[in-house]
């Protein structure tokens, strides 16, 4: 069955060439919307497996939109699209609830991956963003405390170094000759253990850590 996508971006042509895309590589686009109050509305309408979200939009910009969808509970993925790679919309993003970032500079095999990826709850990051996330980490990096060493175990260390180097379920399990359902068990005994509600802001909170790094 095809994956279910949502289109909001206020410039219309960018849009169509999403559209025609995004269909030449199999997705099944169900909506489109120009701003962000009007990606909100379709998305509770139209409950679609991944929205691909411009950040910048009139009325109420992506990020918003996303926290508002998301503040409903939905199983919807949000896909942020960004001109730049800045790092405060990254972590705001990532706050808001957002799965995959992407700069509109990516090609559309990446973009198609990304929505793949997404719509089985991986995250996925443009280059450009992964080092911004890095910025980021080194902004906020505390000492580590000694409390803080052996947080997780050694395999979680593992599972989360392949999730920091961009590796998706199906990665992981082959690096490491375990089953897609014990990395999906590790994941949740590290989102426990890190306080954290998904892969990016698992891998975020392990390199200020010092659990894992971001090369």
């Amino acid at each position: 069955m095809a994956i279910r996508l949502m289109l909001a971006d206020d410039h219309r042509m960018l849009r169509e060439g999403l559209r025609r895309s995004m269909t030449d590589a199999g997705f099944d686009v169900i909506g489109e919307a120009g701003d962000g109050v009007e990606a909100v509305k379709l998305a509770l309408e139209l409950s679609p497996d991944v929205i691909l979200m411009d950040v910048t939009m009139p009325n109420c910009d992506g990020v918003e939109a996303c926290r508002q969808v998301k503040s409903t509970g939905t199983e919807t993925k949000v896909v942020m699209l960004t001109m730049h790679a800045d790092q405060d919309v990254l972590t705001n993003a990532i706050r808001a609830g957002a799965i995959g970032y992407l700069t509109k500079d990516c090609s559309t095999r990446e973009i198609a991956e990304a929505v793949r990826m997404a719509a089985e709850g991986d995250t996925v990051l443009s280059p450009q963003l992964a080092r911004s996330m890095l910025e980021e980490v080194r902004r906020i990096d505390e000492p580590r405390t000694a409390e803080e060493d052996r947080v997780v175990t050694k395999r979680e260390e593992e599972v989360l170094q392949l999730i920091a180097d961009g590796c998706s379920t199906p990665e992981v399990a082959a690096s490491l000759f375990i089953s897609q359902k014990t990395v999906k068990n590790h994941l949740a005994s590290i989102y426990q253990k890190l306080d954290a509600r998904d892969r990016t802001q698992a891998v975020l909170q392990a390199v200020r850590m010092g659990i894992v790094s971001l090369d």
